[in-house]
């Protein structure tokens, strides 16, 4: 089972909120999740992040791959340390003729 920490949209139109989620890969945005681990506010001044650091380490340490999006709200919120090798940019290679 590929299982995943992203983002599950909450909130009215034109008013996001989001939980930090564990959840298969394989299920919809807000669909089913496993277990809850915080939420990300972007609607408000300073933007809030609350995240259980406790729970989130214990997901990554059991192999749970977060998307790009919760990490850098985990790297934001000091629980992953920014990797000094940046991630390939993803981007089609084109053959040369």
């Amino acid at each position: 089972m590929a299982v995943k920490m992203r983002l599950t949209r909450l909130g009215d139109k034109k008013s996001p909120f989001y939980r930090i989620v564990v959840v298969d890969s394989r299920k919809a945005r807000d669909g089913e999740y496993i277990e809850k681990i915080g939420y990300y506010n972007p609607t408000t001044q300073p933007e809030e992040i609350v995240i259980d650091a406790d729970k989130a380490k214990d997901w990554l340490s059991k192999g749970v791959q977060p998307t790009e999006t919760v990490r850098t709200l985990l790297i934001r919120e000091g629980i992953v340390e920014k990797s000094e090798k940046l991630s390939a940019p993803r981007t089609k290679v084109r053959k040369k003729k």
